[in-house]
């Protein structure tokens, strides 16, 4: 009788289109609208609305006038990236086969749900969305080296999955995203209103960033099986299980002490304690989970979380 063998899963290439063609073509069926939503990933777009908040509230320290056009440009901008990265994260991760071993929803280009051309196309639409939003601000307010950060926003957002050395495989992708979802996203957004820098908007930079890295720390916790088998060496991965749980309780209640220092000069700050029944909650499935689908949960707690507070401190600089 034949002894059987089991195949031997092939190592993963640098280049995600010579690694998906390693480990063989998927089976693709047709994504219907819901699926589209959900590679959107709707429960992130939270943590591109705060640093907006944030930033424009911080401008409104310096002027009492909301520049609402603008600020919605930055909102768009925003939220454009946001989605733009998300679906780039789709193709790359997908075609490199890191989703092969994927435990949370599945994804369009992992999942076989549509091909990796197609999402590849939709992710630099949304890029390119995201360009001209951010042209016409540029224009708007005649800031010509905004043209030089949108750049390099959008190189960040590509090679945090792509590319033939991602940065998000290498362990830095907390540091990448505090940088960008909290101090670009938040004093870009100040800066384009009203040309200045006032402390309010850095320490809500410092709050937003670090309300980013507690998500991408609950999603990296959750995953840090599958991505230990596809070679995806995160900072969860480095760290381990207990160090992640701990750095995350730390970086999602530092903002609350933020707001507790800004509550001393805008007392209606003090409000944003409230939003701890929205992150202890998160801190407890982290600590106390048994399967790391829960932690999606804790994701979606500390992104909604992060919204509410941004919610809470625009309100308190803005009275």
């Amino acid at each position: 009788m034949a002894s059987k063998t089991k195949k031997k899963r092939p190592g993963v290439s640098g280049n995600p289109q010579k690694a998906r063609a390693q480990v063989g073509p998927r089976p693709v069926r047709r994504a219907g609208v819901g699926d589209w939503i959900e590679g959107a990933r709707l429960r992130t777009l939270p943590l591109a609305v705060s640093p907006v908040l944030l930033g424009t509230g911080a401008a409104l320290v310096i002027d009492n006038a909301l520049h609402w056009l603008l600020a919605l440009g930055c909102l768009a901008v925003a939220v454009l990236l946001q989605i733009g990265v998300n679906f780039a994260n789709d193709y790359s991760d997908g075609v490199r086969g890191t989703d092969d071993f994927r435990v949370g929803p599945a994804r369009l280009t992992g999942a076989g749900k549509a091909k990796p051309r197609t999402v590849l196309i939709v992710a630099l639409t949304f890029f390119a969305l995201a360009a001209l939003a951010g042209l016409a601000l540029t224009i708007r307010t005649q800031q010509w080296w905004f043209l030089a950060v949108g750049a390099v926003c959008i190189v960040g957002a590509w090679f945090y999955t792509g590319g033939k050395r991602p940065y998000g495989y290498a362990g830095l992708g907390e540091v990448v995203v505090f940088v960008f979802f909290g101090l670009v996203a938040t004093l870009g957004t100040t800066w384009v209103q009203v040309q200045v820098l006032p402390q309010e908007a850095w320490f809500g930079a410092v709050a937003a960033g670090l309300f980013a890295c507690a998500v991408l720390l609950a999603n990296n916790l959750r995953d840090i099986e599958p991505d230990k088998k596809a070679g995806k060496k995160t900072l969860s991965v480095r760290i381990g299980k207990r160090a992640t749980q701990v750095l995350f309780t730390v970086i999602v209640l530092v903002p609350f002490a933020i707001s507790i220092f800004l509550a001393l000069f805008y007392p209606p700050a003090w409000l944003t304690l409230l939003v701890l029944l929205l992150v202890l909650p998160a801190v407890l499935i982290v600590w106390t989970y048994r399967e790391p689908k829960e932690l999606v949960v804790a994701l979606s707690l500390t992104s909604l979380g992060s919204l509410a507070y941004a919610a809470l401190v625009f309100w308190a600089l803005h009275g």
